[in-house]
């Protein structure tokens, strides 16, 4: 229940004591000094009609004008006014009337200021105070009836009906007190003879009188006058001005002569001698200034600054021997000199600023203040020249930092701007502060690669994983917007994607082979790389990686003719009077590598005769190299190898069967040509089965085919096999190349030779060269024919 009863009281209090209202756009509060801390004054974001939310956004703050220390603050949430720090009237405004504090409101992004005026209203919290515990007054016992006797009136620090009111004079059988007004409307007191001493009586006496002020509760300050009763003194002390003026320069040495005051008195003696003293000052004049008793003199005891105060008035007494007083007023004028540099306070700075701010953008507020007057107070502000930034005066003493150029991280980071702020004194006094301001990092620049076109070269048939080369991108940018990723961009190589032929590490830009590559399937391929960086939005740049495959004899040569087929072999018909260097066949070969690992060279390592045939070395071309004679064997066996130039050399084998005759009636029977162990049964059967089923219905087509066939006395062809050889028949990846092994484009091979259907068609080889045999015929016939055509051979001699 207490808690609730102080709250509604403070709640009552603060309504009674606040009271706002506008003047020419200025905002004034009236409050009571001594406040809590936390005490709400007002509410400036409804009496200026700003958005609370935006309180915080635009900084809002209150500083007051020549002076660091936060009296008010600002509830950023709320909007409102509180008290931040002990507000006392006395302290700041002394004993003036009117005590107003000026406060300045600055809100920033746009910049604005607004005058605050907080009316501080007095309290009763100063109790009466007098100069002295003890006021000694000698009064002489001749007194008359009435005399006045001046008290040195009490001082309250608090103003109005707060300060002294009334006095009340312990009850006592010959003094009365009675409260006098200057012509300047200060108040002091007399005491009052109310009725005649007497020396004899009563030699002294000590009242207690008692100042009262009127504020409420009320406060007392007590003196104790000390009356000694002595002979007759009808003469006070006279000065000889009634207002003493003095000027006096700031700074002023101690022990200064100030000013000297004079009172004389009339009287002889003990009476006639004047001391003076001060009657009425304050605790801050008393550290400031003293007066000699005798002599009247005002000399400086302290640090004078006209800061802290322009004007002094104190009120200086004389009194005589036996206590006769009067009072005289000495205004001491202080002097201003140019004795404090500007200062400059950093009232708010936008750091770190992004670099691509647009010139003119404010990044700080800056506001400098001097303590002097006039000419002394005006001061101008400049920074150093070489920074991208300028001082535009703004609101009174205030200044916006603002830029005037293009910002570039990259090229500097960090700025230290002094700032430079003279007076116009003489001699003129400056001072400087240095504002340090860091320039924020904006992705703006890209991946620059170092080079503009890398190249990687890589053997066929590397390990899946090899390195084969580095990419690597610079970015100026700083952290994160300089960090480089580098990836593949999306593409295919020989129909497959890239990414399955290689990856690279997105740190560190190395590509990796993902898969062994063949020569033979392509020889180079180029892919795209990406370089880019984690800023927002991220920027990147891209760079074309050739790779070129280079050659690995991995490839056997293949022969083409004779078909190295195993189910059949070729046999070729030599006519018996081939002469040294006739063409009898020729083996066909490719490599599918390139270079000198597709360089192929024919040996013959096996033959029949050794010296009856020779091939061409790089031709392939198989020749007579001599004359055939009668003792030649018929039947002509050769083993051809067929080598490539690489390292190591790869080889590959054929079989050449060669039958030495003129016509078909001189070879006795084809079955001692026999097949190789290799050869498929299936295949034997499958044409037995066909001949014993056809066979009857053969029997007439073979009759007649050998009839036609008698009738022709020509060279054949003789087969046990298959064999097709088509002139344009040479795989798609092999060219035809002069002496590399392959078909010379001066021969034409063509021949169709079957025998599973007992038929057979076949075309001689026809070549352009004079030294080939001519043979253009086709041969068509059954086994009867044969038969009937063959039925001579057995008195033909039998070639071995």
């Amino acid at each position: 229940m207490m808690h609730r009863r102080r709250v509604l009281q403070s709640f009552v209090f603060v309504v009674f004591f606040v009271v706002v209202h506008y003047a020419h756009g200025d905002l004034s509060y009236s409050v009571q000094e001594e406040l809590k801390r936390g005490s709400v004054i007002g509410n400036i974001a409804k009496d200026l009609g700003l958005d609370v939310g935006r309180l915080s956004a635009r900084k809002a703050r209150v500083d007051m004008e020549g002076n660091d220390r936060q009296y008010c603050g600002i509830n950023l949430r709320s909007g409102d006014l509180f008290v931040a720090e002990r507000i006392d009237r006395e302290e700041h405004c002394g004993e003036k009337p009117s005590c107003v504090l000026k406060f300045d409101l600055l809100l920033e992004n746009p910049l604005e200021l607004h005058r605050l005026s907080l009316q501080v209203q007095d309290i009763n919290d100063n109790a009466p105070v007098f100069p002295k515990d003890i006021i000694k007054l000698e009064i002489t016992e001749s007194a008359d009836k009435g005399a006045r006797y001046r008290i040195n009136a009490a001082h309250d620090a608090d103003i109005g009906k707060n300060s002294v009111e009334s006095y009340i004079l312990q009850q006592n059988a010959h003094f009365v007190f009675s409260i006098q007004t200057t012509s300047a409307g200060s108040k002091y007191g007399e005491l009052v003879l109310d009725k005649e001493l007497d020396r004899e009586e009563q030699q002294e006496m000590k009242l207690l009188l008692t100042a009262v002020d009127g504020g409420s509760p009320q406060r007392s300050g007590t003196v104790v006058i000390h009356v000694i009763v002595l002979d007759a003194n009808d003469n006070a002390p006279v000065f000889t001005q009634a207002v003493y003026t003095a000027t006096l320069p700031e700074n002023s040495a101690l022990k200064t002569p100030i000013i000297t005051i004079s009172a004389s008195d009339s009287d002889e003696g003990f009476n006639g001698e004047v001391t003076y003293e001060f009657s009425r000052l304050s605790d801050k004049s008393r550290k400031m200034f003293s007066l000699d008793q005798k002599t009247g003199e005002i000399i400086v005891t302290g640090d004078i600054d006209f800061e802290e105060g322009s004007k002094y008035e104190v009120i200086v007494e004389a009194k005589d021997g036996y206590g006769l007083t009067s009072e005289a007023i000495v205004i001491i004028d202080i002097t201003d000199l140019n004795d404090n540099a500007p200062v400059i306070y950093l009232k708010s700075l936008n750091s770190p600023i992004p670099e691509n701010v647009s010139p003119g953008t404010e990044v700080g507020i800056i506001n400098v203040q001097d303590r002097d007057s006039e000419n002394n107070r005006q001061v101008r502000c400049s920074i150093q020249q070489n920074a991208p930034f300028k001082l535009v005066p703004s609101i009174k003493n205030y200044y916006s930092l603002v830029t005037t150029g293009q910002l570039d991280r990259e090229l500097v980071s960090d700025y230290n701007i002094t700032i430079t702020a003279t007076d116009e004194g003489s001699p003129p006094l400056s001072s400087s502060k240095t504002v340090q301001l860091s320039v924020a990092d904006i992705n703006d620049n890209p991946p620059v690669f170092e080079e503009q076109s890398y190249s990687a070269s890589v053997s066929e048939n590397n390990k899946p994983g090899s390195t084969l080369c580095s990419v690597t991108a610079r970015d100026p940018d700083w952290r994160q917007n300089g960090t480089v990723i580098y990836s593949l961009l999306a593409g295919e190589v020989n129909g497959a994607p890239v990414s399955s032929y290689l990856s690279v590490n997105g740190d560190t830009g190395v590509i990796h082979a993902v898969r062994s590559f063949d020569y033979e399937q392509f020889r180079s391929f180029k892919v795209h790389v990406m370089a880019r960086d984690n800023g927002s939005p991220p920027l990147s740049s891209n760079v074309t990686v050739s790779v070129f495959i280079s050659d690995v004899n991995d490839n056997s040569p293949q022969i083409l003719y004779p078909a190295p087929e195993g189910n059949s072999f070729m046999t070729e018909l030599v006519p018996k009077a081939a002469h040294g260097g006739s063409l009898v066949s020729k083996v066909i070969a490719v490599d599918a590598d390139s270079g000198q690992n597709a360089w192929l060279s024919y040996h013959i390592v096996k033959s029949t005769d050794p010296g009856l045939f020779t091939i061409g070395l790089h031709s392939g071309e198989i020749r007579t190299q001599r004359d055939i004679s009668e003792s030649d064997s018929m039947k002509q066996n050769l083993i051809v190898s067929v080598k490539d130039n690489g390292q190591p050399s790869l080889s590959a084998t054929c079989s050449m069967y060669l039958l030495i005759s003129d016509n078909l009636a001189e070879v006795p029977e084809l079955k001692d040509i026999s097949y190789d162990e290799k050869n498929s049964k299936l295949t034997s059967y499958l044409i037995i089965a066909l001949v014993s089923v056809s066979t009857f219905f053969l029997t007439f087509i073979i009759i007649i085919l050998g009839v036609r066939f008698c009738r022709r006395r020509k060279p054949r062809l003789l087969f046990d096999g298959a064999v097709a050889i088509p002139s344009a028949y040479l795989p798609p990846n092999y060219a035809d190349v002069d002496g590399t092994g392959t078909l010379r484009s001066t021969y034409n091979y063509d021949a169709y030779l079957t025998t599973g259907s007992r038929t057979s068609d076949f075309k001689f080889v026809t070549s352009y060269n004079d030294n080939t045999l001519p043979a253009d015929q086709t041969l068509r016939k059954s086994p009867s024919d044969f038969a009937e055509v063959f039925g001579d051979c057995d008195r033909s001699p039998e070639v071995d």
